[in-house]
C-alpha cells in the first residue's frame, strides 16, 4: 500500500471513530451508502468520499499535448486521484498510435483517448484490442485552420470572407474554387490531422463533404483514405500542426486546442470553424483501458472515474454569472512543459470562454471546451454510433452492417454501467446531485445540429447513413 492510502486509510479510521463518538445517527450517515468494502475518507473539502479496495494503487496514465487533457492533469494536480487513494504518473506520449500501443501492452494502465480510438481498436481497425471506455473526458474543442495564404485565396474567391468578422459558420464550399486551382495545377491540397480514427478526421471529412467536396475513402488497397479524394487528408501529430503549417508541407489541419491558437498568434494561420459550428456538443476524447484491464481493476477503474467525474466538474465550475471559477488556474497548470506546455496565453485564448478565429475576430465562445455540462463526461452509446457511421461512411468499415451491429459494438466499448457506479458513489457523498447523472437507455435524442442540418437518430444508424450524400450506404 502506498504512502498516501496509508494516509487516507488511517485518516478515515479517525473520522469514523469520531463520528461513532459524537452520535449513532451521525455514524450513519457517513457510512449508509459505502459499498461493500468501502472505507469514508476524508477530502480537502471535508465531504467524505467513499474509499474503494482498489487492486492497484500505483497507475500511469498517458495523454497527449493538448487542452482536453486538462482532466487527467487537474485530476492529479487537485488531489482527486489522491482523494480515492490512487498514487498516479501522468506521462506526455509522442503520438496517439504510441499512445495506444502502450495501453495495449500493459505498459500504461489508462489513457486520455481519441472517441475513436477504443473503437477502432475493438473493430479491428488498425492495432486489435478490446479497449472500453466508461468516461468521456469533453465535448468539442477542435477547430480547422487554414494557411494565411490559403484564407487570402478564399477571401478572393468569397467576398463575404473579407469581413474583419465574418459570419459563422464558414461553409467549405468557400474552400472549392482554392483545392480546384490546386488540382488544375496537378497538385494536391493537402490537410493535416490527428489519427485515422479521430473525430478530427470525421469532422474534416464531414464539413467537406457537407460541401460537395469528396475526402476520399479508405479502401482494403489503400489505407491512406485518399480513394476518389479532391483534397488529401493525412496524420500531423498534434502539436507538431503549426510548424507544418507554416513549412508549406500542409496547407491545413483540423486540430485540437491550442494549437489552432497558436496559429492565429504565430500569424500564420486562420481558424475558419469550429468542430460545435460542425457538430454542436460533439464527442471528443474518452478515458480508455484495456478489457483485460478493466476485469483485473474493477474497483481501481472505478476509483480513477470517480475521480476524472470530479475534475471535470471542476473544470465546468461558474459562478451565478456563468463565469469559470476555474480555467485560469487550469490554464497556467496545462502551460507547465510536463502537461501542455504552451504558452498560458494561447492556451487561454480559447479555454477560458473565447476563442480568437484572426486578430480582427475574437468572440465569445463560452462551450467551446465542455468537460462536464450536457453530460459530457456519460458514454453515451449514440455517441460511439455516430463515429461507428463515419468509419463505414469513410470505409474504414468495409461491408454494410445492420442496426444491430452498430448497437451491440457500441455496448461493448462504451460502459455506462460503470460510470453509473461511480457517480452513485460520488452521489452518496456529496460530490454530485442525482440530477447530475442522466436517466437514459445511452442515446441522446434526435438531433440535426449539424452544419449541414442533416438529422442524426443513434437509434437509426442505416437510415442516417442513407441520408449524407457523399460516403458509403
Amino acid at each position: 500500500m502506498n504512502t498516501a492510502r496509508s494516509s487516507l486509510v488511517l485518516c478515515a479510521l479517525l473520522i469514523l471513530t469520531a463520528v461513532l463518538l459524537a452520535s449513532t445517527a451521525g455514524c450513519g450517515a457517513a457510512t449508509a451508502g459505502s459499498g461493500a468494502g468501502d472505507v469514508a475518507s476524508a477530502v480537502g473539502d471535508e465531504k467524505l468520499v467513499e474509499l474503494l479496495p482498489v487492486e492497484k494503487d500505483r497507475l500511469r496514465l498517458g495523454f497527449i499535448k493538448l487542452t482536453d487533457c486538462a482532466p487527467l492533469v487537474i485530476a492529479k494536480e487537485k488531489g482527486f486521484f489522491d482523494d480515492e487513494g490512487l498514487e498516479v504518473a501522468v506521462e506526455a506520449q509522442a503520438n496517439w498510435k504510441i499512445l495506444l500501443d502502450r495501453v495495449v501492452g500493459g505498459e500504461l494502465d489508462g489513457a486520455h483517448m481519441l472517441a475513436g480510438q477504443p473503437i477502432g481498436a475493438t473493430i479491428g481497425f488498425g492495432t486489435p484490442a478490446h479497449i472500453i471506455t466508461a468516461c468521456s473526458l469533453d465535448l468539442n474543442g477542435n477547430a480547422i485552420t487554414v494557411s494565411n495564404r490559403v484564407w487570402e485565396k478564399m477571401q478572393a474567391a468569397d467576398e463575404r470572407l473579407r469581413s474583419p468578422a465574418p459570419t459563422h459558420p464558414i461553409s467549405a464550399a468557400a474552400l472549392r474554387p482554392v483545392i480546384d486551382e490546386y488540382r488544375a495545377a496537378g497538385k494536391d491540397f493537402n490537410f493535416g490531422m490527428v489519427f485515422p480514427v479521430s473525430t478530427h478526421n470525421y469532422e474534416l471529412r464531414y464539413w467537406l463533404a457537407a460541401a460537395g467536396i469528396h475526402p476520399g475513402f479508405y479502401t482494403p488497397s489503400d489505407a491512406r483514405g485518399v480513394d476518389q479524394a479532391e483534397a488529401v487528408l493525412s496524420v500531423t501529430p498534434p502539436p507538431q500542426m503549426p510548424a507544418v503549417l507554416e513549412a508549406g508541407t500542409i496547407d491545413a489541419y483540423c486540430v485540437g486546442e491550442p494549437w489552432n491558437q497558436q496559429a492565429v498568434r504565430k500569424r500564420i494561420g486562420v481558424p475558419v470553424v469550429t468542430d460545435s459550428e460542425i457538430w454542436r456538443n460533439n464527442p471528443e476524447k474518452v478515458f480508455g483501458v484495456t478489457a483485460e484491464w478493466n476485469a483485473k481493476y474493477p474497483q481501481t477503474h472505478l476509483a480513477l472515474v470517480k475521480a476524472i467525474i470530479r475534475a471535470c466538474q471542476w473544470l465546468d465550475a461558474t459562478d451565478g454569472g456563468g463565469k469559470f471559477l476555474n480555467r485560469e488556474e487550469a490554464c497556467r497548470i496545462l502551460s507547465r512543459p510536463e502537461y501542455v506546455g504552451a504558452d498560458y496565453e494561447v492556451i487561454a485564448a480559447s479555454m477560458t470562454g473565447t476563442f480568437t478565429f484572426q486578430t480582427t475576430d475574437q468572440r465569445s465562445v463560452p462551450e467551446f471546451n465542455v468537460f462536464f455540462q450536457h453530460n459530457a463526461t456519460y458514454p453515451f452509446y449514440s455517441d460511439c454510433i455516430w463515429l461507428l457511421t463515419q468509419m463505414r461512411r469513410w470505409g474504414q468499415v468495409a461491408e454494410q452492417k445492420p442496426d444491430a451491429w452498430y448497437h451491440e459494438t457500441a455496448a461493448k466499448i462504451y460502459r455506462p454501467d460503470i460510470y453509473r457506479r461511480a457517480a452513485d458513489s460520488l452521489v452518496r457523498s456529496g460530490h454530485l446531485q442525482a440530477s447530475d447523472i442522466p436517466r437514459t437507455d445511452g442515446y441522446k435524442p434526435a438531433t440535426g445540429e449539424f452544419i449541414d442540418g442533416v438529422n442524426y437518430d443513434g437509434r437509426k444508424p442505416t437510415a442516417y447513413l442513407e441520408r449524407l450524400k457523399i460516403g458509403l450506404k
